[in-house]
């Protein structure tokens, strides 16, 4: 299969001048080669046998000696070395289906394959899995997989995920579990659907499968304005956020005096949405669920307020930091902070609405290149604008609206940092340790860097 072709071999690659540009490894050590997972797994061991494939179909055998664990240097077509597995749910609250018309292709592709969660750290929902792939994760003991559960009711994860053998994937949780598969869940709630004593059943449901469920979280809906002929769905309001924080609190609290783990973390929107502080960095525990918005702002500002201590004088230079609604006020007290350690820090904090999506999405991570533009135009912006990388697309930076980072940067008239989320990142970056920004080659202008006093 094309995907599983090696692209290029690294010149230290033990299969160097040996295994060419349009070869396939067939088996290693004797077993079959079919993906990335297989690759991985077989090509550990320091002695290996590996059987390649030619283009006009011939095979041949290289012996290789290797570190245990290291890489054989291959790179293939794809990086699954496969097609990646499309999504076969159609979920009442999947944001993918709220998405604009127009958008690139890409972001409408809804993947749901259990390697990348293995690779990459994906949410995936179990559905497609066959039997043989389930047989496969376990034997070869694929850990850890984030799953995306959302309840643990059978009838009401068919209802919820639109598939009628959603049910069935439960009970694939629990092979796993008994497998010592570790598991790190999600659970996307939606009010009247999976909330409530619904969401209290799903937690006692799977904290009877720790220590295989290592952790789990619990982020709020998002709601776009393109909803238009989708489920009817209904957004948080601040006292049903409350109470669903009661709720999982209250049930963590018995998971921590029980496993010395909460287990169970609300995201950080919830509390936003609820008015209320975000718990201690220490409630955090090893803040595993970093990806879902779990505990981001208070690590955020542990990190910074680490930094500042560290910190020499800043450059004195005026600076902007946009973000989006949910994260402003934080941001604005961690500058605040740092001014008091450093008075001469000037610096403003711009909070961008999100008129794309509407109004209701208010993480920064959504915020597009034409509300930044709109919003800012002609607003004090001082010698240099901060905003999160979460906002780019990382290889092509661009922003969800397909405008470039250097389009925007040229119609404020400023330069324009993307920061990583990390909090001594953002404190070196207000001080005037800039990151240098390096865009993919443009086929209009030619051009692969975009750098500013570097």
């Amino acid at each position: 299969m094309e995907d599983n072709y090696i692209k290029s071999v690294d010149p230290t690659s033990p299969l160097f001048g040996k295994a060419s540009p349009g070869d396939t490894i067939v088996s290693i050590n004797g077993k079959e080669i079919l993906d990335v997972l297989d690759y991985k797994f077989f090509a550990y061991d320091r002695d290996l046998v590996v059987r390649l494939q030619r283009p006009d179909g011939t095979e041949y055998t290289v012996q290789v000696k290797k570190p245990e664990g290291g890489d054989l240097g291959l790179d293939f077509e794809s990086y699954l070395m496969d097609t990646p597995r499309a999504c076969s749910n159609a979920c009442v609250f999947c944001f993918i289906d709220q998405l604009p018309r127009g958008m690139r292709r890409t972001m409408y592709f809804k993947d749901d394959d259990a390697r990348l969660s293995f690779l990459l750290g994906n949410y995936i929902t179990l559905t497609n899995l066959s039997p043989r792939e389930v047989e496969r994760i376990i034997a070869l003991h694929v850990s850890p997989i984030n799953v995306s559960v959302h309840t643990m009711n059978p009838e009401l994860r068919c209802k919820m995920l639109r598939n009628p053998r959603a049910g069935e994937s439960i009970e694939i949780m629990r092979r796993f579990a008994a497998a010592h598969i570790v598991m790190n869940c999600q659970i996307v709630c939606c009010p009247g659907l999976n909330d409530g004593e619904e969401l209290l059943y799903t937690m006692r449901e799977l904290e009877a499968l720790w220590p295989a469920v290592h952790s789990v979280s619990i982020v709020p809906v998002g709601l776009t304005r393109f909803r238009q002929h989708l489920y009817p769905l209904t957004p948080f309001t601040p006292e049903h956020a409350g109470e669903t924080l009661d709720l999982v609190e209250g049930f963590a609290e018995q998971c921590r005096r029980k496993h010395g783990s909460r287990v169970f973390f609300c995201g950080d929107e919830l509390y936003i949405l609820a008015g209320r502080e975000l718990p201690p960095d220490e409630y955090y525990e090893e803040y595993t669920q970093l990806e879902n918005g779990v505990g981001t702002l208070r690590l955020l500002e542990t990190e910074f307020l680490s930094a500042v201590k560290l910190a020499d004088e800043p450059d004195g230079a005026d600076f902007a930091i946009a973000t989006g609604v949910s994260a402003a006020p934080y941001l604005e007290r961690l500058l605040e902070k740092a001014r008091e350690a450093f008075p001469a820090l000037r610096g403003h904090v711009y909070a961008i609405q999100n008129d794309f999506f509407g109004r209701s999405i208010n993480v920064t991570g959504l915020v597009t290149g034409g509300d930044l533009i709109r919003q800012l135009k002609g607003k004090e912006l001082g010698e240099r604008l901060l905003i999160s990388q979460n906002m780019l697309r990382r290889a092509e930076m661009d922003f969800l609206d397909d405008v470039k980072l250097e389009e925007a940067s040229a119609a404020l008239g400023v330069p324009i940092y993307p920061v990583e989320s990390d909090g001594f990142a953002l404190c070196d970056a207000m001080f005037g340790l800039l990151p240098e920004v390096k865009l993919p080659r443009r086929e209009e202008t030619g051009e692969m860097f975009y750098k500013y006093n570097t």
